[in-house]
């Protein structure tokens, strides 16, 4: 029986692989590579992880300190040479996964928290948000507990832009009667 969808040997695999590879602007795990590829019921998470050390090894892929894989200069190249081999709905769903991808990680690099554990049991809650130019916000919150503090930690994370334009826009609201 034929099988149905883009993936039918190792070399698609391949060049699913390099096509992700070349269109993320962050070095990604097996797992990462694996969720991005999978645009195609045909792929299985071996053969995401049979390919990748073999494109490692071939100087299509590096991987970092981190076990992280990124694209080299030979991987883009021949990723671009055989980017249409492949299936147009799997390229577009590819490609729209990785665009998410690359903005998950983007906004991630912005917001930023930390629990710090307090004598008597609370904790600090220290949470910034950034943009290109820098810090934007850096807010302290006292948690009664470790429980909430983690809370706090992962909404922030959540709505950091949401608790800055309330921020500013709370403070500015009333500035035409300061003057």
């Amino acid at each position: 029986m034929k099988r149905l969808g883009f993936i039918h040997d190792m070399m698609d695999v391949k060049v699913l692989i390099l096509f992700v590879a070349a269109r993320s602007n962050y070095p990604m795990t097996v797992q990462e590579i694996y969720e991005l590829c999978y645009q195609d019921e045909c792929l299985s998470y071996f053969d995401v992880c049979t390919a990748v050390p073999e494109l490692a090894a071939s100087g299509h892929l590096c991987e970092n300190e981190d076990g992280r894989f990124e694209i080299t200069d030979k991987g883009r190249q021949d990723g671009e040479l055989t980017a249409d081999s492949i299936a147009f709905t799997v390229k577009l769903r590819a490609e729209n996964a990785v665009n998410r991808f690359n903005r998950q990680l983007r906004r991630s690099s912005y917001v930023k928290t930390r629990v710090i554990p307090r004598e008597g049991g609370d904790c600090s809650v220290i949470m910034s948000l950034d943009d290109e130019m820098g810090n934007l916000m850096t807010l302290e919150l006292m948690a009664p507990d470790q429980r909430q503090a983690v809370r706090l930690s992962r909404l922030f994370e959540k709505k950091a832009e949401q608790v800055y334009n309330l921020t500013m826009s709370q403070l500015l609201e009333d500035e035409d009667e300061l003057d």
